[in-house]
């Protein structure tokens, strides 16, 4: 979807809320990084992340600043969802600059969440139902994360092998 459609689709509705994101998307262009970034945590919050996917794609990639790159990506973890899960793992598939799949890779493996017992079954159930994403991209980087996370998992579960 583009910019414009997006624009054009948010212009026609009247909650604040609508009105408050139809800013945020043209604020998405903004020359200040530190506003694009502001734009992603915005964007991030919001209950319309399917329609706002575009735009967080590209704050996420920004190709002018790792900063809205990590302040994106923080705020759709922080969500704690799978949509927001989703969306970062589809930019780092698609990153080609180093320091922008750098600090995504970063912001994935860096949630103190993921640290606790309730958190890592969180994000291994997540990750299990992204593994049938539509996106290869997304399937693929699903796939390299649960390698890493595999001990974890078979520990969660219990071993029958445990000598004790």
């Amino acid at each position: 979807m583009e910019i414009n459609d997006i624009r054009g689709r948010l212009g026609s509705m009247v909650s604040p809320d609508d009105q408050e994101l139809s800013a945020a998307v043209q604020d998405a262009d903004s020359p200040d990084w530190s506003v694009r970034a502001a734009v992603g945590r915005r964007l991030a919050t919001s209950d319309k992340i399917d329609e706002m996917a575009d735009v967080l794609h590209r704050l996420l990639l920004d190709p002018q600043d790792s900063g809205v790159t990590q302040e994106t990506a923080e705020a759709l973890l922080a969500r704690k969802d799978t949509a927001g899960l989703r969306c970062v793992l589809l930019a780092r598939s698609q990153a080609v600059e180093f320091w922008t799949a750098d600090q995504l890779e970063a912001a994935l493996n860096c949630d103190p969440e993921w640290m606790t017992t309730e958190g890592a079954d969180q994000l291994i159930q997540q990750l299990h139902e992204l593994t049938a994403d539509d996106d290869a991209g997304v399937r693929d980087e699903t796939q390299r994360i649960l390698s890493r996370l595999r001990p974890r998992e078979e520990w969660a579960r219990g071993s029958d092998d445990d000598p004790l």
